[in-house]
């Protein structure tokens, strides 16, 4: 059976469990958080989650782990069939990584920690997940998903990417990211009636409290 990996308030690690739910893949939790002692650094090299363990070893990396879910040919296919559509979702969940996530990131500690970031970082942040915003209108489809009419890879980091990123935008920058985007707004409300997405929120929920007691303890080390 599939192992996964990782704990359920990171954002990549839900990106793994929904495309398992989805697809109907048992598979078990192993509660696990960043770390660079030797033991877990054997099955992640950088420290980070989620790993997946599966029959052949480990995978380490978010893109990775679900194109080798993808690869298996098990459960609804989460990328399409043609070549060209494929390097789209691809293109889309790349650019929603490069250009949403990792801007709104750098502002995480703010954002949900109170910690100060530097307000050179602020304003690179805040330039370039408005940017970000702007080209995802250009590029997603969102009829109603990111990339068409099923679900795909794409919405995995959309869904996990563009409700942090407001977050960020909200208490950082005090701005409605999602203001003049009424089809992620609509995407997202439609996500919030999927039965597997309320599960990951439900586990989110329960372990915010140990999670948070967790990075309180590392940020004193």
């Amino acid at each position: 059976m599939l192992r996964l990996h990782g704990f359920g308030v990171s954002n990549y690690y839900n990106m793994v469990k929904l495309a398992l739910l989805e697809k109907g893949l048992p598979f078990e939790e192993v509660q696990v958080f960043t770390s660079r002692d030797e033991a877990f650094l054997a099955i992640s090299p950088r420290g980070k989650v989620p790993v997946l363990q599966c029959e052949h070893g480990y995978i380490s990396e978010t893109s990775a782990i679900l194109e080798y879910l993808e690869a298996l040919g098990q459960g609804p296919a989460l990328l399409p069939s043609g070549a060209y559509e494929q390097a789209r979702v691809r293109e889309l969940a790349k650019h929603i990584e490069l250009y949403i996530e990792l801007p709104a990131r750098a502002c995480y500690a703010q954002a949900f920690f109170g910690l100060q970031v530097d307000p050179a970082i602020q304003a690179k942040s805040r330039e370039e997940l408005l940017a970000g915003i702007d080209s995802l209108k250009r590029l997603g489809r969102f009829s109603p998903y990111v990339a068409g009419d099923s679900l795909s890879l794409a919405d995995l980091y959309f869904l996990y990417s563009l409700d942090l990123a407001a977050a960020v935008a909200h208490k950082v920058f005090a701005i409605d990211l999602l203001g003049d985007f009424p089809k992620a707004r609509a995407l997202l409300e439609r996500f919030a009636e999927n039965p597997n997405v309320q599960r990951i929120a439900a586990d989110k929920d329960a372990l915010m409290g140990p999670c948070l007691l967790y990075t309180s303890d590392a940020a004193d080390e």
